[in-house]
């Protein structure tokens, strides 16, 4: 299979690399950026380009892997070709490319990615559409050649996923940067939560979030909760907490309820 990658981001570095370690041929990256597109096809030993007259035709997939409003300004610019054109996205439907190609899909890992850390795609779910089952067939025998989590989803529950990874990767990553700020600017080393935070990933393996939830708001030790306000002079960091341990405190009423429903 020849490929051409569009774009050399995160997840075009990750996937355009998996890819060659399988039976994908990376013929071509393109990329905005002159220095993004050289050091990708460099790590590939391939051609790059940031022009998009001069990407291949002959191509069997094109992997779009640029930010979503990107796409529909890069789309409309690609010369029909016989390929198959997926989608990396998350909350993109796949008609993005209806009207520009006969043969479209996505191909959509469930991962945050970085350019220099490796990821192991095998434990890393994939999820797939296409607009035929033919080439619904040849996105799934692709995505397991990467991983060996791989399923068939439609555009509009993949919207929930995205934002479910929104809140469970995205979110807990700004509260864990404010949880640092925090510490740091008391000048307590903000590495000592590294233990708290392991453990707390660590449970949800075996709990359900639900049961592995701690702290004041479960209790709801309005003492704890007034004390650590006081403590916040930043007020969208005040009222963070207070709207989440609300919700912690509403959400474990209603699964204690559902409990004790069941007895």
């Amino acid at each position: 299979m020849k490929a051409v990658v569009i774009g050399a981001g995160n997840v075009a570095t990750h996937l355009s690399l998996a890819l060659q370690k399988t039976s994908a041929t990376i013929i071509r990256i393109y990329s905005r950026s002159d220095e993004n597109a050289a050091a990708l096809a460099n790590r590939l030993g391939t051609e790059w380009t940031t022009q998009i007259s001069e990407i291949s035709p002959d191509a069997d997939l094109y992997l779009f892997a640029v930010k979503d409003d990107a796409l529909q300004e890069i789309i409309p610019q690609i010369p029909v070709n016989k390929g198959l054109w997926v989608h990396t996205a998350g909350s993109v439907p796949m008609d993005i490319f209806t009207g520009y190609t006969e043969r479209y899909g996505v191909l959509y890992p469930l991962q945050t990615f970085s350019k220099n850390r490796e990821i192991d795609l095998q434990t890393v779910p994939f999820f797939i559409e296409a607009c035929s089952p033919d080439d619904e067939k040849l996105l799934v025998e692709l995505a397991r050649k990467l991983s060996n989590n791989v399923q068939t989803l439609s555009s509009e529950k993949r919207k929930y996923v995205h934002v479910a990874a929104v809140f469970a990767c995205n979110f807990s990553n700004h509260l864990y940067a404010l949880a640092c700020k925090l510490l740091e600017e008391q000048t307590i080393p903000s590495d000592m939560l590294l233990p708290l935070i392991d453990e707390t990933v660590a449970k949800i393996h075996t709990l359900s979030p639900l049961e592995a939830q701690t702290g004041p708001a479960v209790r709801y030790d309005l003492n704890v909760m007034q004390r650590h306000t006081e403590l916040l002079t930043n007020p969208a960091m005040k009222e963070i907490y207070q709207l989440i341990s609300q919700n912690i405190h509403n959400e474990n009423n209603s699964y204690q309820q559902t409990l004790n429903a069941k007895r």
